[in-house]
């Protein structure tokens, strides 16, 4: 992750209230999750107000931008939440806890898990989706 990046979640951090829905909590354990997948490069398209998106990509790819694309939505910083999505081909979802959304991630056929509040599980989940999805990536 490059300087830029890390100052703008740094600047995200800083600004994250608190409102006891524990997203802030289950972005980071999903940030500091994607920093342990191998080979993997993570950019960070920050639109403050509207989203902070993280985009991991697998020194692999070549046909795909990313494998997955992890968003805190900020159109109302007071209660920001989380929607991480993936390419359907990259990743199964046996508890079928996602949406699927046709075209939903950037124009191809998604799974897109939101978090509006902490629960442990279910970052569990979506950080087994985040593991496959770069398995996937490398293959």
């Amino acid at each position: 992750m490059n300087e830029t990046a890390i100052r703008e979640l740094d600047q995200l951090n800083d600004t994250w209230i608190d409102n006891g829905s524990g997203t802030e909590k289950a972005f980071t354990q999903i940030l500091e999750h994607l920093k342990t997948l191998p080979d993997t490069d993570i950019e960070l398209v920050a639109r403050p107000g509207i989203s902070y998106s993280i985009r991991p990509k697998h020194a692999s790819q070549t046909e795909r931008a990313l494998f997955a694309m992890v968003d805190v939505i900020d159109d109302e910083p007071e209660e920001r939440w989380l929607s991480v999505c993936f390419y359907e081909d990259m990743i199964s979802d046996p508890e079928e806890a996602g949406d699927l959304v046709p075209e939903g991630l950037l124009g191809s056929d998604g799974y897109c898990f939101d978090l509006y509040e902490y629960d442990q599980d279910e970052v569990n989940y979506i950080i087994q989706r985040l593991s496959q999805a770069c398995a996937s990536a490398s293959a």
